[in-house]
């Protein structure tokens, strides 16, 4: 086989991995200037809190690039903050998250941030601290005084009993449950003397909350959120852009957190309803930016320019869809390098339709009769006939249904399910 051509496409792969962009290498490498505006949105908003206790909710579609603009805000305003930047869902069992455990998680992150850039926290307040936690997490036979990172250690062991056992967190949530003020003061302990320390405002920022169940976040949001933004520091949590279609919920968050809600757009690849016309042409902003977004991951030689552009407009302006397709496209590739070791193999529109194809029978296996008929209305309207429909909610959450925002709200049917539509005999696209 042509070994060079393996070895870029399998380069190719690795660059597609649905990761956001965390680390500094990760960010040179990869990230395309994009959401200057909502980092000068997010700026303002922790800068100017009057109390300096802001909460913010951050909210946008599943893999639209969320996480690596946190990750580049956190790291612009490192140097005026002390920044603790964490994913609940390396810290915490997805499915067992409650607002109890995501406090819980704030606390050991914030002394494990401590801990990394050695704050000046007097020795025997941190012994006491380490053995509050110690307490609530079943690690008091840890031996204090025989490690030389005697903190640190001890809040890894924390950080993964919390991740892993789930009697501890059944544990911390009975303690706290009743006395969410206790746990609360403690947090407040934490940060106050970290801001001593280093004369820095704390800004906590908890990604990817919106990746959470849709039942899960109405029992954390809807009926705790006022425990939630009692900690006297900045905070950011992400939400699913679902969870704003429904007003008993957005109202609460909007009152709690002072109208602090900052959305992440779609990228929107056609002005509305433009993409229903013969030879429509996408939004050459979007697709500018989508391509770049492209060009970093796959060599141009390995790809047809048209069939880079057809996967800009498959993706719908998702990020996380643009890399998922041409990952797929490359796994095709790879196979084929493999059977034939002499073919000259290049990502072109009959591997882009293989691709489509697959992701649209992933997608499609699970509509039934209602989602159709909800999709068929979508379609049609750009608006379903119920926006607080539960069916039309998890389809959104699903990324079935995208949301644009222009001078207003408006819905779209994901590119790649028009064809599964279009079978059904729900609409016509000739």
């Amino acid at each position: 086989m042509s070994k060079d051509l393996l070895i870029s496409f399998q380069s190719a792969y690795s660059n597609l991995e649905l990761f956001p962009l965390m680390e500094r290498n990760e960010m040179e490498r990869f990230r395309v200037e994009y959401g200057d505006d909502l980092i000068a949105d997010l700026n303002q908003l922790v800068e100017d809190s009057p109390n300096g206790d802001s909460k913010i909710v951050f909210t946008g579609h599943r893999g639209c690039g969320k996480s690596t603009l946190l990750a580049e805000f956190s790291r612009q305003i490192q140097n005026k903050y002390f920044v603790v930047l964490f994913s609940i869902a390396d810290k915490i069992e997805m499915s067992a998250v409650n607002h109890i455990n995501i406090l819980f998680a704030i606390a050991v992150n914030l002394m494990s941030e401590a801990e990394a850039r050695r704050v000046d926290i007097p020795q025997s307040t941190k012994e006491a601290l380490y053995k509050w936690f110690a307490t609530r997490t079943r690690t008091e036979e840890y031996n204090w005084h025989a490690e030389g990172e005697i903190g640190f250690n001890l809040l890894k062991l924390i950080s993964s009993k919390l991740k892993a056992d789930a009697t501890v967190r059944d544990e911390i949530k009975q303690e706290f449950e009743r006395q969410i003020s206790d746990l609360v003061a403690r947090i407040n302990e934490i940060a106050a003397l970290i801001q001593v320390a280093t004369k820095q405002d704390i800004l906590v920022i908890i990604d990817d909350l919106d990746k959470l169940d849709l039942s899960r976040v109405n029992e954390i949001y809807k009926d705790n959120i006022k425990a939630l933004c009692q900690p006297n520091f900045r905070i950011i949590y992400t939400i699913p852009i679902a969870v704003l279609r429904e007003t008993f919920i957005s109202t609460i968050l909007a009152t709690e957190t002072n109208d602090q809600i900052v959305a992440m757009p779609v990228l929107k690849i056609f002005e509305k309803g433009k993409n229903r016309f013969p030879n429509a042409q996408p939004r050459p902003e979007a697709t500018k930016i989508l391509g770049e977004v492209l060009c970093k991951r796959i060599p141009v030689e390995l790809i047809l320019p048209q069939t880079a552009e057809k996967i800009v407009i498959y993706s719908g302006g998702v990020l996380r869809e643009l890399i998922r397709i041409s990952k797929e496209c490359c796994r095709i590739c790879l196979r084929m390098i493999r059977r034939n070791s002499t073919a000259e193999v290049i990502i072109n529109d009959a591997i882009l339709t293989q691709a489509i194809n697959k992701i649209r029978n992933d997608f499609s296996i699970r509509l039934g009769k209602v989602d159709i008929d909800i999709l068929q209305s979508v379609f049609e309207q750009f608006m379903p006939n119920d926006p607080k429909q539960a069916e039309f909610l998890d389809l959104l959450h699903g990324l079935y249904v995208l949301e644009y925002r222009t001078e207003e709200t408006w819905y779209d049917v994901h590119p790649i399910i028009i064809e599964t539509l279009s079978r059904h005999g729900a609409i016509d696209v000739r």
